[in-house]
């Protein structure tokens, strides 16, 4: 399998151009995929800073080892649209392709109330030393939390969502398939529902033993006897995973899909256990909200609960790697070729 990784300059401070002032053209460093498995940092002009713009200095970015590993891996469909506003490129390359920044506010348009300078936030925006983006892309993060586990709010929300699709009742038995981040964060959700027994399947031991100290009642590797509940929640982005999540549950029971397999083709047994106990399949993608909660639950209601248990779920411990900006090309080769080392990688930012 040939791998190139360029990287044209080490240095990953952002430049200002000589002799122009604080409201002049910026130049940064980002991070862009111009084949599968390749990593290039590119320099790029922010432009002038516009009346109802911020202009954010990173911290800390999360490369997702879901989605954005098969951007990385090119295992997307070429055709498909881009589906946020900072996403540049396309899925057939050159992509500049992210959501999980946290940067602090480092420049206010003049038409822009409700940031300080030095605000904390997280934004839907690809890996980059600083960007510029609308006033309303930003989130501010919660009073006093470390800026760097902000990272973790895009796929918390994801976790969020999947929880009220699930929709455990009290007493319920939930078995998860992947413990990676959305797992791990799916596991400690759980707990707070009423679930009266949550099991866990990854193939990670290391995976296993930190969703048991996160609050799993049981981790099990694939392949091991598991039966009889209420509820599956694939989540491992492992298409062999749905077979194994259906044989685990009782009659009349849901699996809940919220893994994406890209362009891997899932055959899935609808014969047998299946077709027999009745059971169900269901979608979950946290661009939409069940339209059995709706007009009651909104997404920025979701948004609001999401930003809510940052400072309250464990999340330091998922973080097993902090890399500089400048090795992103080293952060990306970690996770495909050791993801049994790895939980969740960030590209940290002078």
């Amino acid at each position: 399998m040939t791998r190139s990784f360029i990287q044209a300059d080490r240095d990953n401070s952002p430049k200002r151009l000589v002799g122009l002032d604080k409201t002049s053209e910026v130049a940064a460093r980002s991070v862009w995929f111009t084949g599968p498995r390749q990593v290039e940092l590119r320099t790029e002009q922010l432009g002038i800073l516009g009346p109802a713009e911020v202009r954010i200095r990173a911290v800390a970015s999360a490369i997702s080892h879901g989605t954005e590993m098969l951007v990385f891996r090119g295992e997307v469909p070429a055709g498909m649209e881009l589906d946020l506003p900072t996403l540049s490129g396309s899925f057939s390359f050159p992509i500049k392709y992210g959501y999980a920044s946290v940067g602090r506010i480092d420049e206010i348009g003049s038409g822009v109330d409700g940031f300080e300078i030095g605000d904390a936030v997280f934004v839907l925006h690809p890996h980059q030393t600083e960007y510029v983006v609308p006033a309303s892309m930003p989130i501010r993060l919660p009073q006093g939390l470390d800026p760097t586990l902000g990272v973790f709010l895009a796929n918390l929300e994801t976790a969020v969502n999947i929880a009220l699709d699930a929709a455990p009742r009290l007493g319920e038995r939930v078995i998860v398939f992947g413990q990676g981040v959305v797992g791990l964060l799916i596991t400690q959700l759980l707990k707070r529902t009423g679930a009266s027994e949550v099991v866990v399947v990854d193939p990670v031991r290391r995976r296993r033993e930190l969703a048991l100290r996160l609050g799993a009642d049981a981790a099990v590797a694939p392949g091991d006897a598991v039966r009889e509940f209420d509820i599956a929640i694939e989540a491992s982005g492992s298409p062999s995973a749905l077979d194994a999540a259906l044989a685990s549950v009782a009659f009349g029971a849901t699996v809940v899909v919220c893994s994406w397999y890209g362009t891997k083709p899932v055959q899935v047994l609808l014969g047998g256990p299946f077709h027999r106990r009745r059971l169900r399949i269901i979608s979950s993608q946290v661009g939409t909200i069940d339209s059995a909660l709706q007009p009651r639950w909104t997404h920025r209601r979701r948004l609001e609960l999401a930003l809510d248990l940052l400072p309250r779920l464990q999340l330091e411990p998922l973080i097993s790697h902090r890399l500089p900006f400048a090795d992103a090309a080293e952060a990306y080769e970690l996770i495909d070729q050791h993801p049994e080392q790895t939980t969740q990688v960030l590209l940290t930012y002078q």
